[in-house]
């Protein structure tokens, strides 16, 4: 592929250089571009040097004699490879400006425009900031990360925004289009079960490992319904995203889309019990016992499986012991391709971390143990193991 590879001005440049040389070891054919801001972070020199080649910056918008050295460029490439992407960046090209060599490679026709942000939390998840990524979905443009982890900026700690690393970059650059077609259902994140209007049952689940197979489908070209529980997390850019609360309502949301699907990742900690009689005001602290009577929440997935046609679906499961058998034992049940079994009592491995340690365990019982690794490392293990699976695309 016939990549521009562009660093916008934040401070994530210096990776730039390292995502040029690996870009070339994967057998892309680049070439740099730098906007004046970058090269506050990075050297024009280093950028040359990991592309092989000049750098395109303001200074050669124009040839000598007179071409338009940003449209024989935007001719030249298979894509733009924007990385790291800024807010600036963002707003330049979604507002049709050409202020800067990004915006005036995007305006010149350029035939695909990947978008690798960086930025603080604060400004990814900013509304402006993301009406800019969903106008440049529209026009068909995609958006590799942000990811979550450890930000440049002193005192800001870790939040998402964060560049993916360039392995990464390159990674989803090599298999895009695997699952482009394919439609993909993701459920994340708790639910809540309410005893009156301000009391719940629930769990500590975060809806990280959800949000990560649904931004590395969307990523591989499939085509993504993410129905989410209560998180901390901004909704993922290029997804359609369905916010809902009770396991009833995530019920609802999945049933209207599993006929659509092909493939069911069911990663939502879902909670088993409801109260059989919520209240419908906030009654006052009295007594010193008070007895509850519960009732079973609705199985989603065995109502899916009962209404399955040719899905594969895939489920998750926590167990303190004995986890393969029954592991194996509800694949089985409910008609699961797989089931991604953790122990959340070990280290490392509970509700709300960043990375996960999972077990595939088949209705047969075969158990392919994977080491600990980000979630989002992990989400594509998951895709890989089921794309073999999917039905032959429809013509």
């Amino acid at each position: 592929m016939r990549l521009l590879v562009a660093a916008s001005g934040g401070v994530a440049a210096i990776k730039t250089p390292s995502l040029l040389r690996r870009l070339r070891e994967a057998g892309h054919e680049v070439r740099a571009v730098a906007t004046d801001d970058a090269l506050q972070f990075v050297t024009k020199l280093s950028l040359a040097v990991a592309a092989g080649g000049e750098v395109f910056d303001r200074a050669a918008w124009f040839a000598p004699d007179g071409r338009a050295r940003h449209l024989e460029l935007a001719r030249w490439a298979d894509a733009l490879l924007v990385a790291p992407a800024t807010a600036d960046a963002l707003a330049s090209a979604a507002t049709g400006r050409a202020d800067d060599v990004v915006s005036a490679l995007v305006l010149g026709g350029v035939r695909r425009v990947f978008w690798v942000p960086a930025m603080n939390t604060a400004m990814w998840t900013h509304p402006l900031v993301q009406a800019n990524v969903r106008t440049l979905q529209a026009l068909g443009h995609r958006f590799l990360g942000p990811d979550e982890g450890p930000l440049a900026a002193q005192g800001e700690g870790s939040g998402v925004g964060r560049m993916l690393e360039p392995e990464a970059v390159v990674a989803a650059l090599g298999f895009p289009g695997d699952l482009a077609g394919r439609r993909v259902l993701v459920s994340a994140g708790p639910t809540r079960e309410y005893l009156d209007p301000v009391r719940f049952l629930s769990n500590p689940s975060s809806g990280r490992m959800g949000y990560a197979v649904a931004e590395a489908a969307r990523d591989r070209g499939a085509e993504v319904v993410l129905v989410s529980g209560p998180t901390a997390l901004p909704a993922p850019a290029g997804v359609h995203f369905e916010a809902v609360e009770t396991a009833e309502e995530m019920l609802g949301a999945l049933l209207k889309h599993f006929a659509w699907s092909e493939l069911l990742v069911m990663s939502a900690a879902v909670a088993d019990w409801r109260a059989a009689h919520p209240k419908g005001e906030k009654e006052a602290k009295s007594g010193e016992r008070q007895t509850l009577e519960l009732v079973r929440t609705p199985d989603i997935l065995e109502t899916l499986a009962a209404r399955r046609r040719n899905q594969v679906l895939v489920g998750f499961a926590m167990e303190t012991h004995a986890g393969v058998a029954r592991a194996a034992d509800k694949a089985r049940r409910k008609g699961l391709a797989f089931i991604c079994l953790n122990y959340p009592t070990r280290e490392g491995t509970a509700f709300g971390g960043s990375e996960n340690e999972v077990t595939l365990v088949t209705q047969a019982g075969d158990a392919e143990p994977l080491p600990r690794m980000p979630k989002r490392e992990l989400a594509d293990r998951i895709l890989d193991r089921a794309k073999p699976l999917l039905p032959p695309p429809t013509p």
